[in-house]
């Protein structure tokens, strides 16, 4: 009876011990920061969703603007198709090539965005627009729109870079390769500051 007391007690020590050593070698760690940094993705890519939403309705409001102005919103309408062409599923967030072709088509959108603001600059030159109900609620929809993108991107890069480092050090990286093959996440770079965001314009339309 004791000795086969002796023996549970030692199985389960070897079971627990063995059961720690694989929980100290990323079995947990590394899926747990890898779903946190999709459902990061998830939220930058449903920012930027809401985003390309109010494109429609800003063509909206520019009806009343010149034939140039039209012109520079077909671009904007343009850029809006492309970028919402491109979407990245979490197994993507692995591959550059992949996120810069997602980066490049979001940066065109907010160029464009930014190229029609300009246009618009001088308000008193479009006074119907000032007499749209919706512009000023267009406005404030637009702003609440670019400070989501930023913060999603930050929260996004946060996690990715918690995940990077959750793969390259000891010793979750040995089950990271391991067990699971990871490979380093790419974090959402803009290609010029602030370009991550879409341009306000306030006081532009």
């Amino acid at each position: 009876m004791r000795h086969s007391l002796t023996r549970r007690l030692t199985h389960a020590a070897i079971v627990g011990g063995a059961a720690l050593s694989l929980a100290g070698c990323g079995i947990n760690s590394v899926p747990t920061a890898e779903e946190k940094a999709k459902a990061k993705w998830a939220d930058v890519q449903a920012a930027f969703q809401e985003r390309a939403n109010l494109v429609p309705n800003l063509a909206a409001v520019a009806k009343g603007a010149a034939d140039q102005e039209k012109g520079i919103l077909v671009g904007v309408v343009e850029a809006r198709a492309k970028a919402t062409s491109i979407q990245l599923t979490g197994d993507d967030l692995s591959d550059p090539a992949k996120m810069k072709q997602f980066q490049d088509a979001q940066n065109q959108l907010s160029g464009s965005l930014a190229g029609f603001g300009r246009l618009l600059a001088n308000v008193e030159a479009y006074p119907e627009l000032k007499s749209i109900t919706n512009y000023q609620m267009l406005q404030s929809q637009l702003e609440g729109q670019e400070n989501r993108i930023r913060i999603t991107l930050r929260d996004y890069n946060g996690a990715v870079q918690e995940y990077n480092t959750t793969i390259r050090t000891f010793p979750d990286a040995v089950g990271a390769k391991i067990f699971y093959g990871a490979k380093p996440m790419v974090p959402y770079q803009a290609s010029t500051p602030g370009a991550e965001v879409a341009p306000s314009l306030e006081g532009k339309l």
